[in-house]
């Protein structure tokens, strides 16, 4: 899947998943730990469990914001606008290696966006609400218009811990690329929300959940596995080319949607398309399908696997900006010519 071309000490990827500066994610998310932590210790290898996200005030007028969203928009479209508005807001937010006022705009940057879930006609005080929370995976339950319990906050939190960093996929990259170029943090993470939105990437998670609606019933995974097979269809969310032997991140998120819906009607049909494909000797399910599953025993929208996705590649995303700033070099990769 590709060739090293920098180093890193962010993450890494092993056959248990990925470790974030030497700590396992899939550990750390079982373990019950806060994203917030996690988070802090990706930008600054910073163990910190009484840390607080706390947005600043940067003077957006949320209720015109939200005018400028279409009613139902996808929740990556709502980051997108979200994004660039604050952006626009805090122009010049740079990430320069080494300074507090990085963290303090981080740690904003993602109160925020957990927030801006809500941002559509109608939805401004689920915006405020959700900045208020205790904590970002509070304010995600609230901005998806869930309720905010505390068995909802901790499964939550075991989705963005698990998501928070996967080395350099495309978004990651995209931010990093970003990052050398000078741009300002806000751009970093609009650059890489952009390539999420990519049917190859966080879109990944909308064509799972597409592929569970072809299903009126659990029983009709069998079928469409077998006609898709037929017609030479690829099955979204299952089979992932650095894990082999399954991926490990998926276990604890279906493990997770056990324990707060053992009957959810998405998370039968996830375990009915992971037993058709395991008898007819396909390939284990991916993240996507673990977070389609816990989208889904969560009572969420369509979009919001995708929108776990995104916050919790949130923190990598800028771990990842601040880590190339810090090397002082912009990513420029040569093509090789083939003239026709």
């Amino acid at each position: 899947m590709g060739e090293p071309v920098l180093d890193t000490a962010i993450s890494g990827i092993g056959e248990d998943g990925p470790h974030y500066r030497g700590r396992s994610a899939v550990e750390l998310a079982r373990s019950g730990t806060r994203f917030e932590i996690v988070a802090e210790w990706l930008w600054a290898e910073r163990w910190d469990e009484d840390v607080r996200f706390e947005a600043r005030d940067l003077g957006i007028d949320v209720r015109r914001a939200a005018r400028l969203v279409a009613q139902g928009a996808h929740p990556l479209d709502r980051l997108l606008a979200g994004v660039a508005l604050i952006g626009a807001a805090e122009r010049g937010s740079h990430v320069e290696p080494g300074g507090e006022g990085t963290f303090v705009r981080a740690r904003s940057l993602v109160r925020r966006l957990a927030a801006l879930l809500a941002l559509a006609p109608g939805e401004e005080d689920r915006v405020d609400e959700a900045l208020a929370a205790p904590t970002i995976a509070h304010a995600v339950a609230i901005a998806l218009g869930l309720r905010a319990t505390k068995r909802a906050a901790a499964a939550i939190d075991r989705a963005l811990v698990v998501m928070a960093d996967h080395e350099l996929n495309a978004s990651t990259f995209t931010a990093r690329v970003a990052a050398g170029a000078g741009a300002d943090l806000h751009a970093c993470v609009l650059a890489a929300l952009a390539t999420l939105t990519g049917p190859a990437h966080g879109g990944s998670c909308d064509r799972m959940e597409a592929l569970l609606a072809e299903a009126r019933e659990p029983e009709d995974a069998a079928r469409i596995l077998a006609e898709r097979r037929r017609r030479g269809d690829a099955l979204p969310g299952f089979g992932h080319p650095l894990y082999p032997s399954g991926d490990p991140r998926t276990p604890p998120l279906l493990d997770a949607a056990e324990e707060l819906a053992p009957r959810s009607v998405v998370l039968r049909k996830v375990r009915a398309f992971t037993s058709a494909m395991g008898l007819a000797g396909g390939e284990p399910p991916t993240v996507d399908a673990g977070l389609v599953a816990l989208a889904g025993a969560l009572g969420a929208g369509p979009g919001s696997a995708a929108a776990l996705m995104a916050i919790g590649r949130a923190a990598g995303w800028i771990a990842h900006a601040i880590e190339q700033r810090e090397a002082g070099f912009q990513l420029r990769p040569r093509a090789r010519y083939l003239p026709r």
